[in-house]
């Protein structure tokens, strides 16, 4: 329970009812439908919001403010409604008990220190959220142009150190060049299942520069290029 906020997360209210998370979730996604479809909000029952868990995976969880507490038990009939209806009573109990007590008394400096204290590891817990959800958006993004614009100039730059470099005969032989050219690329999209650089992640960069400076070409075109490359050698000596 946060008492910083008058709300409940859906997850403590999970536990309450004795029902999944996930399918509080989906019974609450179920209410929002038939709220929107009358044009009415549902910010007065809960707000829709996320957590990290252990594993740092970003999760969908709602915020329950009292009255979505009341239309939840409305919701659940029986021994388990009843129950739920005095666990979130005296939830909700403790939290005004708390803001109330919290109005009206002197704080100490000790306690002053504690609540600022708590604030700061609360808002310190949201930035990691905030980190973690940045990072991961980060990683998946697909890379930018400047991006694909570099692993385009590596391709030239191994394509003609496997030709010989750019004064040998092989680099002048346009459809060669095309075909080693051709090669690298289609290793790389390959390497990564992807028909363009664009849909590489940008948290694959690392790995796409790897497999272009470590591209070996294949035997029929080496042999090709060390034909023409030696064929021109052999020319010049005659």
């Amino acid at each position: 329970m946060n008492k910083l906020e008058n709300k409940l997360s859906s997850r403590e209210v999970a536990e309450m009812i004795e029902m999944e998370h996930a399918k509080l979730l989906r019974k609450i996604d179920g209410i929002n439908e038939d709220l929107a479809k009358a044009k009415i909000g549902f910010s007065k029952y809960w707000t829709e919001g996320s957590y990290v868990d252990k594993s740092g995976k970003s999760n969908r969880e709602y915020m329950v403010t009292k009255g979505g507490c009341e239309f939840l038990a409305h919701k659940t009939t029986g021994t388990k409604g009843n129950l739920f209806t005095d666990r979130y009573m005296d939830k909700f109990a403790e939290m005004e008990q708390y803001i109330e007590e919290g109005h009206k008394k002197q704080l100490s400096p000790m306690e002053i220190l504690e609540l600022q204290f708590q604030v700061v590891k609360e808002q310190g817990e949201k930035l990691e959220e905030v980190d973690s959800k940045v990072t991961k958006l980060e990683n998946d993004m697909p890379l930018f142009n400047v991006d694909c614009k570099e692993l385009q100039n590596l391709v030239r730059k191994i394509g003609i150190k496997v030709l010989g470099g750019y004064k040998s005969q092989a680099y002048k032989d346009n459809s060669l060049r095309g075909r080693v050219y051709s090669d690298i690329q289609h290793q790389l999209r390959r390497e990564f299942g992807v028909s363009r650089y664009e849909a590489i992640k940008r948290s694959q960069l690392e790995k796409a520069r790897g497999i272009v400076n470590n591209y070996v070409v294949p035997t029929v075109l080496e042999e090709e290029i060390i034909q023409v490359n030696n064929q021109i050698s052999i020319e010049e000596a005659m």
